[in-house]
């Protein structure tokens, strides 16, 4: 039901969150070299200092959690029986692709263009200013609303795990971090570093390092390699055979190859075009040998572990993912790193994963599990994810449903957390793109939602 007093605190605060948004848009906060008090980085202490300081504005109780996370209260009761909204404030590196300011904050068309509009500074702006407007509301809650925001999501979620060291981590909540309706199931994920040598013959790979962070897919990879004017005609013409954009730039000491993809989120690649997987297939077209070809059979442009023999899904979680978004080489050594990217459904183990790869790679590649997380599920009959559902579907009157993604959230450090938006169905996915943006009409109804949610979950009867 239509909360009229909730939807003019709303209005009343749509151009302040905007404005909110864009001084947070403005503060890079991708991960640096350690400082004292900042672990992850200065700029995002400093986006952590921003941050706490416009909660503070509004009247909340905050509190700096040694630089790792920060903490936002609103309402009365024990901590571990809050409602959790957990979200980060990081963000991936820039890359390369944009036409606008990555830092800019500029709005054009009713877009806010920026890293982090989408994921996840826009969504933590929406449910902070949702809070405000039940407090202006005057709404009575049962429960302590907690709002924690983490600084290193987009790296290795160090920063949950030393919350939940130092402080209560509310029993249940969500993580405005993925799509709606709402996602109850996310599926397990690891790192699969596959390793091996440059070979002697064959097209001679001088250089071949692409990527910065290993949940994002590359758009573009470039690569040099030994040769002449007739080795940069021969590479275009086995790009042009394959599909793939492609140019050749003769050099003094080789020929650079640059291939152009479309990058994007390694959670959701089906529509990406992995630009390392381009360059794998061109080389191995031009004749390479040893890893870059078995790289390019086993690997390529396969999305879901096909040539890794792991592609397999369940009903409930859907298909596992597999994406290459780093290669290095050593040219001295002439070893081969390519650091894989895996989502893997709830009926598969990882240790049953690792066995089938190293048995389809029979050698060829070494394969080490540098890291892996379980898959995480929470019941769709639960009070929590019925009563997100219904706040969706009131402010929508779209159906709501529950959802399962290959993304991985901080819903997974509550024992009952699911993550709910911000991605409104059929809405273009920017998350670690070139150009992200954000539309300020769907960031002011995800405020809305947010609110209504809260109401669901905390009001008092």
């Amino acid at each position: 039901m239509r909360n009229e007093k909730l939807e003019n605190a709303l209005l009343s605060y749509r151009a302040e969150a905007v404005e909110t948004l864009g001084r947070w848009v403005k503060q890079p906060s991708f991960q640096t070299e350690p400082a004292p008090g900042a672990p992850f980085g200065k700029d995002t202490r400093k986006m952590l200092d921003l941050a706490l300081a416009d909660c503070a504005s509004l009247g909340f109780s905050t509190r700096n959690v040694d630089g790792y996370a920060g903490i936002c209260d609103y309402g009365e009761g024990a901590d571990c029986d809050a409602l959790g909204i957990l979200g980060h404030l990081d963000v991936v590196p820039v890359g390369a692709g944009w036409t606008y300011d990555p830092f800019g904050a500029e709005v054009r068309d009713n877009r806010m263009f920026g890293r982090g509009t989408s994921d996840d500074k826009g969504p933590m702006v929406a449910s902070l200013y949702a809070l405000a407007a039940v407090k202006k509301a005057g709404i009575p809650l049962s429960r302590k609303v907690r709002l924690v925001f983490g600084c290193d999501e987009e790296v290795g979620m160090e920063s949950i795990l030393h919350f939940k060291e130092k402080e209560v981590m509310p029993r249940s909540g969500f993580s405005p971090d993925a799509d709606y309706p709402v996602i109850n199931i996310e599926k397990g994920g690891c790192h699969v570093v596959l390793k091996g040598k440059l070979a002697d013959e064959g097209v001679r790979v001088l250089s071949f390092d692409v990527g910065e962070q290993i949940n994002v897919i590359p758009g573009s990879a470039t690569a040099t390699v030994r040769g002449d004017g007739k080795t940069a005609a021969f590479a275009e013409q086995c790009a042009k055979a394959l599909g793939f954009a492609l140019t050749a730039k003769v050099l003094d000491n080789g020929v650079e190859l640059t291939t152009s993809g479309k990058g994007g989120h390694a959670a959701l690649g089906e529509g990406t075009s992995n630009a390392i997987g381009q360059m794998l297939m061109i080389l191995k077209a031009m004749g390479a040998k040893g890893v870059i070809e078995n790289l390019a059979d086993t690997v390529g442009m396969y999305y879901y572990g096909e040539g890794l023999g792991i592609a397999m899904q369940d009903s409930l979680s859907g298909k596992l993912t597999c994406s290459l978004d780093i290669i290095r080489t050593d040219p001295e050594t002439g070893w081969v790193k390519a650091y894989l990217d895996i989502r893997y459904p709830l009926m598969m183990g990882v240790d049953a994963m690792m066995h089938v790869m190293r048995m389809v790679l029979d050698g060829r590649l070494e394969a080490e599990l540098a890291s892996s997380r379980p898959p995480h599920f929470v019941s769709a009959n639960s009070r929590l994810v019925k009563e997100l559902l219904a706040a969706y579907e009131e402010v929508t009157g779209l159906e709501g449903k529950a959802l399962a993604i290959g993304g991985g959230t901080y819903a997974r450090a509550m024992e009952e957390g699911v993550a709910f938006g911000a991605l409104f169905p059929g809405d273009e996915e920017m998350a670690h793109q070139p150009n992200e943006y954000l539309d300020l009409d769907r960031f002011y109804e995800n405020m809305r939602i947010i609110a209504y949610a809260i109401v669901r979950l905390c009001g008092k009867e």
